[in-house]
């Protein structure tokens, strides 16, 4: 009788785990997409205050950016165009292939300079990852010829 009960409760929460999947996603993939969207638009107009408490390595390494010039402007098109893409379900495909890169190097930037945001990475990398799981079928074509 318990086994009965418990395959009738698994075989519900199954059944709205499926129902749920595409909102839960569409609500990860929609703030995902606007940190990133925020991102790139403070890659362009600098809103956004430094932390005090930040890294003097990861200090340097911006203003190594900003001295370069070129590398920002470039970085936050790909955020603000990748974070856009990655909130409307039929660009979110596109949207993985643009933020992958970047999201590499945020990983690397936090893994060498500033351990302490690796959990946001983690989100991050796991939502992403989820969105190339969901669209695999649209990358098959990449790979075969």
């Amino acid at each position: 009788m318990v086994a009965v009960i418990f395959a009738t409760i698994r075989f519900i929460i199954q059944k709205k785990l499926i129902i749920m999947k595409p909102k839960i996603l569409f609500v990860l993939c929609l703030l995902v997409g606007l940190l990133f969207v925020n991102a790139g638009l403070d890659k362009f107009f600098h809103y956004m205050p430094v932390p005090k408490d930040m890294p003097e390595k990861a200090a340097k390494a911006g203003m190594a950016f900003m001295t370069i010039g070129w590398i920002l402007p470039l970085v936050g098109a790909a955020e603000l165009i990748g974070g856009l893409l990655l909130i409307f379900k039929k660009t979110r495909a596109l949207a993985a292939v643009i933020l992958v890169p970047i999201i590499t190097g945020i990983l690397l930037a936090n893994i060498s300079m500033a351990p302490q945001g690796l959990p946001i990475v983690a989100v991050i990398i796991a939502v992403i990852v989820w969105v190339i799981a969901d669209n695999w079928s649209k990358y098959l074509p990449m790979i075969n010829e």
